[in-house]
């Protein structure tokens, strides 16, 4: 990198620090009496980009702060090269009565799309060309199976989970991309918990970090679990989370690691008329043991994300609003009421967010 990338990359690092104490220092009754997130009460704000399609957009993958794919209701899939000014509708032909629910870019002409469903509605399509051309690269044959998130290493090396099947959840893996797919053998997986299952809410229920870390989320069972591999889904171990269970409305339907350390899980309850006192949690030991936020988000929380360059400071997203935490995730402020279900970041401060009614925004500093 040359000097001159180096002293943009600084000063970038120091606007978004900036922006960060600007949060932490802005009028608290702003937030408490539901005031949007904007310039004049803080340093970050939500700008709202229009899609023109009233499609629920819970798959989202920047690329960057110009750059971004997300995926949704009735075969949907938009591009945007240009901050989100405009949006290229790239939908695979045929597949308006698919429901995707995650999608994974590489660059802008690079992704890979999950539809979710039982049985064959379960697929995974990939473009080479900006979304021109699709091809189909797995269909799920197995009526038992309903896969819900799909997250990669690079560019080549990526996993997709399916609900458990025979007791135990189901890993599919390609290394190549996504041009092919393969179901792991299940002799290094848990058993799963009665009723337990993953959230295709915000394609967050699987999250990998470095090369060969990946945390699977869920809910549903007594407990509410992060299992977690080293060695790319071949073997798990599992842990509690603090978040309520015991329902299957209920359970960790996000997670965060910022490295294969520190990591968020957020959730609760998904119903509307529930309370969800517990719905956030942090993990300082790569998700052996988790310990609840002291002062968690106030309501559900569907998505999660760490800025990027920071060690402490992260968004949560759900139907009610966008909490911010400074401290690792130990405690959260609304700083917005707007409905997402899924939030992202890029190396280059591209923080993007999706939702029901066509909802797509890009975070301001």
């Amino acid at each position: 990198m040359t000097s001159k990338g180096k002293t943009r990359r600084a000063v970038s690092v120091g606007l978004c620090a900036a922006a960060v104490a600007a949060v932490l220092a802005a009028p608290a009754q702003a937030a408490q009496a539901g005031h949007p997130m904007t310039g004049q009460d803080t340093a970050l704000a939500w700008s709202l980009k229009d899609t023109g399609t009233d499609a629920r957009f819970r798959g989202l993958a920047p690329v960057s702060r110009k750059v971004a794919w997300v995926a949704g209701s009735k075969g949907t899939v938009l591009r945007t090269a240009d901050g989100g000014r405009t949006w290229l509708d790239v939908s695979p032909p045929g597949a308006a009565e698919l429901e995707f629910r995650d999608i994974e870019a590489f660059d802008s002409r690079r992704a890979v799309v999950l539809a979710i469903g039982e049985g064959e509605a379960s697929r995974v399509l990939r473009t080479d060309d900006g979304g021109a051309t699709w091809t189909e690269s797995f269909r799920n044959a197995d009526p038992r199976a309903f896969y819900d998130c799909i997250t990669f290493f690079d560019s080549r090396h990526g996993l997709a989970m399916s609900d458990p099947v025979d007791g135990k959840y189901r890993i599919l893996s390609t290394g190549d991309g996504g041009r092919s797919w393969k179901v792991l053998a299940d002799d290094g997986m848990p058993a799963a918990l009665p009723g337990e299952a993953g959230f295709a809410a915000s394609g967050q229920c699987l999250v990998a970090s470095g090369p060969k870390d990946v945390w699977l989320a869920t809910g549903g069972g007594s407990t509410a679990r992060v299992l977690h591999s080293a060695d790319r889904g071949l073997h798990w171990t599992v842990a509690e989370s603090s978040i309520p269970a015991g329902d299957p409305a209920r359970g960790v339907f996000a997670l965060a690691f910022r490295d294969r350390t520190h990591g968020i899980a957020v959730g609760g309850d998904y119903r509307p008329d529930q309370a969800s006192p517990q719905a956030a949690a942090v993990s300082g030991d790569g998700g052996r043991s988790w310990r609840q936020s002291k002062t968690p988000p106030p309501a559900y929380r569907s998505g999660v994300a760490w800025l990027p360059h920071s060690r402490s400071v992260a968004l949560a997203v759900g139907p009610t609003g966008t909490d911010v935490t400074v401290d690792g995730g130990r405690t959260w402020r609304t700083v917005d009421t707007g409905s997402f279900d899924t939030v992202d970041c890029t190396a280059d401060f591209g923080c993007w967010a999706s939702g029901e009614k066509g909802r797509v925004a890009r975070l301001e500093f």
